[in-house]
């Protein structure tokens, strides 16, 4: 990601997400809720998920935080409506990948606005900033039933539910 305007791009992508996240709201009908907090630096997220069968029908988030926090989570709960559980589990899977500086992760167009997150991947005490909300995604998804597929790097350990 050294192409500076490829750069400014992505900063402002994050910028939009934090100032107007999408699917920041309640969710009245939700059938999974679950709150993580990161004791770090105090970024809390509350994600709710309304699934049905084995697919993710609607996705909404309260929380605050810094934009990586908070523009991650925005971007994903727009990437997750209307997936399967499985495919869920593997953009969590895939954004981890990324995160923790797989270069072939950060291509995966199936991770949408999600790449612009990209550059966070050489601040690691950004990083669980990033993965907040997919750790909320994640116990989400055990709850409902599924069982994700194990993450390479363990992040939990400083994430609490």
């Amino acid at each position: 990601m050294e192409n500076p305007p490829l750069k400014s791009l992505y900063q402002q992508l994050i910028l939009e997400h934090y100032r107007k996240p999408k699917n920041k709201a309640d969710l009245p009908d939700r059938t999974v809720e679950v709150r993580m907090t990161n004791p770090v630096c105090g970024d809390e997220i509350v994600l709710q998920l309304k699934i049905e069968g084995d697919e993710i029908r609607t996705a909404r988030f309260a929380g605050q935080g810094c934009s990586i926090s908070q523009a991650s989570v925005s971007m994903m709960t727009t990437l997750l409506e209307g997936r399967k559980l499985a495919d869920a589990d593997g953009i969590a899977t895939r954004f981890t990948q990324m995160m923790h500086g797989d270069e072939s992760a950060g291509g995966d167009r199936t991770l949408g606005d999600l790449r612009a997150l990209q550059g966070v991947s050489k601040f690691p005490v950004r990083i669980k900033c990033a993965l907040l909300g997919f750790d909320a995604l994640l116990e989400a998804l055990k709850q409902s039933g599924h069982t994700p597929v194990v993450r390479d790097e363990g992040d939990e350990e400083e994430t609490t539910p």
